[in-house]
């Protein structure tokens, strides 16, 4: 789709949304700290996705109206193999919303190669929402990613042992998003989340002890542990990412 016609068709996919807008859906959103504004939720716009289907011009002009919704949906239609690292580096600077920072890392950043790079590059950024955006792709790396190594993401644990006294608390749930998605991906990696939260319990922050409680809490339960414990018996061990 040309970018004349993509501009077209977001026009009538935004005013599709406002048909479908619903006042309870936005003040139920935006309690939950989130940018809405058209109260069209996350199923319906994954619908909308559907019938839009993968379509990279629609992705940026959807992406352009500075709607809310609009955006999440951008994230859900792009195309991963035409973004850009410069398209990445402006939208990471769009980001003003938790969720939309969740939903681009999860929907679409993910699937491209600028992904990994990315991590570490945005988790050493100060601004609040690009650091977050560098622990979440962690995390949806670490849950998507099957083909990659577990030394790949031990490469991780000094960031995310840096990152833990980051008092946002944006960043910090990421943080440890990031640690305990890490630490339920195999037994190897239960082993190194878990000894990083030990060491992050002894420190003297509040930020990095409450995040250490989280964290150990969920590797040692009772559904992360026998899980772990039936991996070990048939972990293949590291592998190469391709």
């Amino acid at each position: 789709m040309d970018p004349v016609m993509a501009g077209a068709r977001a026009r009538e996919i935004v005013d599709e949304m406002r048909r479908m807008s619903r006042p309870e859906v936005v003040e139920g959103a935006r309690r939950y700290g989130t940018a809405a504004e058209l109260g069209v939720t996350i199923p319906e716009l994954r619908s909308l996705a559907k019938k839009a289907g993968r379509d990279h011009e629609l992705s940026v002009a959807l992406w352009s109206t500075g709607i809310h919704e609009a955006r999440l949906l951008a994230t859900m239609v792009g195309d991963p193999s035409m973004v850009t690292e410069e398209q990445a580096e402006r939208w990471v600077l769009d980001l003003r919303s938790w969720d939309l920072c969740d939903q681009w890392c999860n929907n679409l950043l993910r699937l491209t190669p600028l992904a990994w790079p990315k991590t570490t590059q945005w988790a050493l950024r100060e601004e609040e929402m690009v650091r977050r955006a560098g622990y979440v792709l962690m995390a949806v790396l670490a849950v998507h990613d099957r083909q990659a190594r577990d030394a790949d993401f031990e490469a991780f644990i000094p960031l995310i042992e840096a990152g833990a006294s980051d008092e946002r608390k944006l960043v910090r749930k990421a943080v440890s998003w990031a640690l305990r998605q890490i630490g339920k991906r195999d037994p190897v990696l239960n082993a190194v989340a878990i000894a990083s939260a030990e060491r992050l319990s002894g420190r003297s922050d509040v930020a990095s002890r409450r995040l250490a409680s989280e964290a150990l809490r969920e590797l040692r339960s009772e559904a992360v542990g026998p899980r772990m414990h039936r991996l070990s018996l048939h972990h293949p061990g590291r592998r190469d990412r391709t």
